[in-house]
């Protein structure tokens, strides 16, 4: 069979590119070269000498040539490295800028066109500098605050001494961060004046010399400065009584010599000693306490320290004081609690007879304000300390100052101020407590009465629609439920509050005016308070209960005392019950101000921190606070 040409020509042309390409391969590719790292020699603190020998350059000149080194192992040229010419062979590498007594490591390198390769890792460690050499001179011409020393440097240890001197403390082997001395430059002997020191301390001292090497040290020494008197000061007076005080001293140097004996010493001259009264309060250094006793009430005193040693006695500074006369007692007055219609129990604490003894004690009150004994009382005892006091015979829903009082030979002394006021009770029976609000007494729970203050039965109707359609006095419980009313109170309808015979006797529903002066007592702007709607700031916060609010955010700080419940609404339209800890009212006994048809009231919000005013149809269900007559 015949080929055609063009198919022969690209067989040829194949087999000639198979030809081409097993001829190039026959030529073999360089590889990287082969070396060692020489020994490392003359190693000195900042050089050295290694080297290598290249023994193959792979088959491609060698471009690159040295050693590198670190403080790591293989160390690589992309650190610190030296650069020593190129080609195969052996060659010699300076390892200079070294630190002192350091271990290195080193590996030759080589670099031909294949890459760079290392030697074996050989390691080394330069030499470490060297100190002075020096003694120290022996320790002379010693006093209480003084003595002399020096020393002789026998080598400067290969470089310039920069300073040197003698340094000392109380511990062995003291160094250039105790006390020194600094006494010029240079090599061999030098004198080194030691001062400062403390009477009769035993101290030890060093010659030292310093060049760029470090410090050195010489024989450590002994010596002991010569004892004095102590060194004392008079602690102030302190705790003065008519008969005693307090004082003591501090003895900051025993002087070199163990204190024996220490105290105070008074009398009604200056400068005493220990030839008159005198403490005796231990031994030894340090911060004592002494008692001075024995003192005359009302009189003029010196004092002064006083610390006895080998070396004699010491005094401190002089310090004076004058003793307190007899003074009426100290007392505070006991917190108030279970209070009733007509008692409550107080007492009181005296903390101080200040001079005499107490011989009576107790709670006095009145109704004025600032009670003495000449008013109402009770005598709970004698002497200091706690008491407890029954406050009886009070009045029903009345306020109250009382005060606890003790009496002893100076007169009679007085706790602190408090108001109380009594609780009241309706014409059920249901007692209220009470809290003085600026000038108004007002009851701290709402109503809870189903009669009037005649013993004439409220209406109590549970039907909605008959609610609604209410034109006369009703009262009901929040959902017609008793537990509600336990705890809430009674909500009333605008015609109960017109009978005007709902609260107990001498009290009665405020009035609008009157919700207005509680108002601006708890810091509501005149403005404010005649205004409709919202007002104020923070004074709804400050009249409501701190935990009964829904959601707790709502809650109030009842800083006034006032305690105002979320006890909802009976909505006068349809008689339903709503907003049960969300929301409060109550009535006022005033009418709407532009619309005689409704009656005015007072709203707490859960959401709100001030006060809703407004009027709202009288067959509305709303609290009643009572507010006392004034």
């Amino acid at each position: 069979m015949k080929m055609k040409s063009g198919a022969v020509n690209a067989i040829l042309i194949t087999i000639l590119i198979w030809e081409i390409a097993f001829l190039s391969g026959c030529k073999e590719d360089p590889v990287m070269p082969t070396l060692s790292t020489s020994a490392v020699s003359e190693i000195t603190i900042s050089t050295a000498i290694t080297g290598g020998n290249i023994t193959s350059d792979g088959g491609a000149e060698v471009t690159a040539r040295g050693v590198c080194w670190g403080t790591a192992h293989q160390p690589g040229v992309s650190g610190q490295h030296t650069s020593d010419s190129k080609g195969a062979g052996d060659f010699e590498s300076n390892l200079t800028d070294l630190t002192p007594n350091t271990m290195y490591y080193a590996r030759a390198y080589a670099t031909n066109e294949a890459g760079t390769s290392y030697g074996n890792e050989v390691s080394f460690t330069t030499l470490p500098l060297v100190a002075p050499v020096i003694t120290t001179t022996e320790v002379t011409g010693v006093g209480s605050s003084s003595a002399i020393s020096g020393g002789n440097i026998s080598s400067d240890g290969g470089a310039e001494v920069t300073a040197r001197g003698v340094c000392w403390a109380t511990a062995a082997n003291p160094t250039i961060s105790d006390n020194k001395t600094t006494d010029g430059t240079g090599a061999g002997s030098f004198t080194s004046n030691i001062t400062g020191l403390l009477p009769g301390t035993a101290y030890h001292v060093r010659a030292y010399a310093t060049n760029n090497i470090g410090t050195s040290y010489g024989n450590d020494l002994t010596f002991t400065a010569t004892a004095v008197t102590a060194t004392l000061s008079t602690t102030a007076i302190s705790g003065v009584t008519r008969t005693s005080a307090v004082s003591g001293g501090n003895i900051s140097s025993n002087g070199g010599a163990a204190v024996t004996a220490r105290g105070v010493c008074w009398g009604t001259s200056a400068s005493p000693t220990i030839g008159g009264p005198h403490s005796t309060d231990g031994t030894g250094s340090g911060s004592f306490v002494s008692n001075i006793t024995g003192l005359t009430a009302n009189t003029f005193y010196h004092v002064r320290a006083y610390a006895t040693n080998s070396a004699g006695i010491s005094y401190g500074n002089e310090r004076t004081f004058t003793t307190s006369p007899v003074q009426i007692p100290s007392v505070t007055t006991g917190s108030v609690s279970s209070v009733t219609l007509t008692s409550a129990l107080s007492g009181g604490n005296v903390t101080n007879d200040n001079g005499a003894a107490v011989n009576e004690r107790g709670v006095c009150w009145n109704t004025s304000g600032n009670p003495t004994i000449a008013n109402q009382k009770t005598s709970n005892g004698t002497g200091e300390g706690a008491f407890t006091s029954t406050l009886t015979g009070l009045s029903a829903g009345t306020t109250y100052y009382l005060r606890a009082y003790a009496t002893n030979s100076a007169g009679t002394g007085y706790g602190n101020q408090l108001v109380v006021s009594t609780s009241v009770a309706d014409i059920e029976e249901n007692v209220y407590r009470t809290v003085l609000i600026g000038s108004q007494l007002w009851m701290q729970s709402d109503l809870k009465t189903t009669r009037y203050n005649n013993d004439t039965a409220i209406p109590n109707i549970t039907d909605n629609i008959e609610w609604a359609n209410m034109t006369s006095p009703a009262w009901c419980w929040y959902d017609n439920t008793a537990t509600y009313g336990n705890t809430y109170g009674i909500l009333y309808n605008f015609y109960v509050v017109e009978t005007e015979n709902l609260c107990p006797d001498g009290w009665h529903v405020p009035s609008d005016s009157e919700f207005k002066t509680l108002e601006q007592y708890l810091g509501m702007s005149q403005v404010d308070a005649d205004n409709s709607g919202w007002r104020g700031t923070d004074q709804g916060t400050q009249l409501k209960n701190t935990s009964t609010w829904y959601p707790s955010s709502g809650n109030g700080t009842n800083t006034s005392g006032f305690g105002a419940l979320a006890g909802g609404y009976r909505y006068g339209a349809d008689g339903s019950f709503n907003d049960l800890g969300k929301l409060a009212y109550w009535w006022s006994s005033s009418l709407h101000w532009s619309d005689a048809t409704k009656g005015a009231y007072r709203r707490l919000d859960t959401d709100h921190a001030d006060i809703y005013r407004e009027g709202v149809r009288k067959s509305g269900g709303k609290f009643v606070r009572c507010l006392k007559n004034q």
